[in-house]
């Protein structure tokens, strides 16, 4: 353990004194964060809907038909329980709870008009004000289609959940934060290991009697505590200048931070051990992070994308990593309603530490 953390403290004194390498942990996530908070929506397809159809008539089928048919919705289930709806919202597989009411076709033929209701994940913000205008107006073209002459009015009911105000930042920061994680995790690590291979000082490590297990976690260990500090300042960042609600537990989300940080790491260590200097370091870094960022639903949602391109995500562990921040800051949501991502998080770790573990031993024997 000594060892260890004799190499640990020559590596927090390296950032210390190295500017750029300082600028790269505190200077450049802040200003991610700043700028990228801002960013703009997209136009919304495919919205997982999840149907609640208490009427089972035929105007209340036509509906949910016109819903399906129109391009930015897809029904993703149906059944006459709320509580399995609003298990969906919380969950995060479904965006948008279609209620219909009993009676719906009755009032329609004897009031003029009948109230449906819509429960929107209003954590994507202003996403969710672009769902619920494409829901209107198919509600007010249906209704415009039952009877042309008697135009028969139905109420529209809705409810943003989780982001009442529809401020986009709300659902843009978790994910930024998740942004400067990977940041520090990955091209840090990288870059680290591969300056000892430029300077000649990996190989005068190797022969010394320090295992290859302590030099792992020697040169890890810092840049893990960095990565939970970096999320630390970005979380209070987000509170302070954007009102980011913190809903969930703190103590659940550095968890899943620090199990993540773990595959981020594993990731620049086997990058450091395919390249010999830190400039290719950067690249090879550069080119799997965009990758990462541009597939787990930082920017757009995944709802979005092309369905092989959703399912390709499901090996991008940047992904679930999203998924939890929004949902334990956004939603308040529990260890129980995460399980998934986590358990899928917990496992990237263990694949991907061993693998690069493994390598760097094969590159550096």
């Amino acid at each position: 353990m000594r060892r260890i953390l004799f190499l640990a403290r020559a590596e927090v004194l390296h950032v210390v004194r190295d500017r750029a390498t300082l600028a790269q942990v505190l200077i450049v996530p802040v200003l991610q964060l700043l700028v990228l908070a801002n960013a703009a929506t997209f136009t919304i397809r495919n919205t997982p809907t999840y149907v609640v159809d208490l009427d089972r008539s035929s105007a209340s089928r036509g509906l949910v038909n016109r819903f399906a048919a129109s391009g930015h919705f897809e029904v993703d289930g149906a059944s006459a329980s709320l509580d399995l709806a609003n298990d969906g919202l919380l969950r995060g597989d479904v965006t948008m709870v279609l209620v219909i009411p009993h009676e719906f076709e009755r009032r329609l033929e004897r009031a003029g008009s009948a109230p449906i209701e819509l429960s929107l994940n209003a954590e994507k913000g202003s996403a969710a004000g672009i769902v619920e205008a494409y829901a209107a107006d198919i509600v007010s073209a249906y209704a415009a289609e039952l009877s042309p002459a008697a135009r028969p009015r139905i109420d529209l009911r809705s409810r943003n959940w989780y982001n009442p105000t529809l401020d986009y930042r709300h659902y843009m920061v978790p994910g930024i934060l998740v942004a400067l994680v990977t940041l520090i995790g990955t091209l840090l690590t990288a870059q680290n290991i591969a300056r000892e291979k430029e300077f000649g000082t990996l190989e005068q490590l190797n022969v010394t009697p320090i295992t290859r297990g302590q030099f792992i976690a020697g040169k890890l260990l810092p840049f893990w505590v960095l990565g939970l500090i970096d999320l630390t300042v970005g979380l209070i960042i987000g509170v302070v200048v954007f009102g980011i609600p913190v809903r969930g537990s703190l103590l659940l989300l550095f968890g899943a931070a620090g199990v993540y940080l773990v595959v981020a790491l594993a990731i620049g260590l086997w990058i450091s051990t395919i390249v010999e200097t830190q400039q290719q370091a950067m690249f090879v870094t550069f080119f799997v992070m965009v990758v990462y960022l541009l597939m787990s639903g930082l920017f757009t949602p995944i709802d979005s994308m092309a369905p092989w391109v959703q399912t390709v995500s499901l090996a991008n562990p940047v992904r679930h990593f999203v998924t939890i921040s929004r949902a334990i800051l956004v939603k308040g949501a529990g260890l129980r309603d995460v399980a998934r991502p986590l358990a899928a998080l917990v496992g990237f770790a263990a694949v991907t530490l061993t693998l690069a573990v493994r390598q760097h031993s094969k590159r550096t024997a």
